[in-house]
């Protein structure tokens, strides 16, 4: 029996060193980058900052005319020249969404700020690409049925 234990003993110590050995050659390799890969993240931070992409926080400032909405945002400029603003056009009105915020208590922080100077401001997550996406669909599929009875009027 004690030859038995040596025997497996050794064996197992032969085979954790063979292990080590190749995660030790497996650490020392160098990994390359792919070029693309820069590009890809240059991408997703412009749609971050579009607010195209992910769960992110927004405050709205105003939704009205376009001439009010016009004048709101200037005023928001100058007043809190760190948060992106812009105008967004939703039927029938144009509001006015300042941020871009990836975490709620920051949304909540900037909100605080935001109502001194303009009071009816509130915080939602926009979901721009779904109605984006939505209307380029009905789009499509208007496109095609009317190009599908045209061609049984010609039939």
């Amino acid at each position: 029996m004690n030859i038995l234990s040596k025997s497996t003993t050794i064996k197992s110590i032969a085979l954790l060193s063979i292990i080590f050995s190749l995660q030790i050659q497996a650490q020392q390799h160098n990994v390359q980058r792919d070029a693309r890969l820069d590009s890809l993240l240059q991408i997703k931070i412009e749609m971050q900052k579009g607010h195209l992409l992910g769960e992110n926080y927004t405050i709205q400032i105003h939704s009205g005319a376009l001439s009010d909405g016009q004048e709101i945002m200037t005023e928001f400029e100058n007043e809190f020249p760190q948060w992106p603003v812009m105008v967004h056009y939703e039927t029938p009105n144009y509001k006015v969404w300042a941020g871009n915020f990836s975490v709620r208590l920051s949304a909540d922080q900037a909100l605080k700020a935001i109502q001194r100077k303009f009071p009816s401001a509130f915080i939602f997550k926009p979901a721009l690409m779904r109605k984006e996406t939505s209307t380029t669909e009905n789009q499509d599929t208007e496109s095609s049925n009317s190009d599908q009875k045209e061609t049984q009027k010609k039939q």
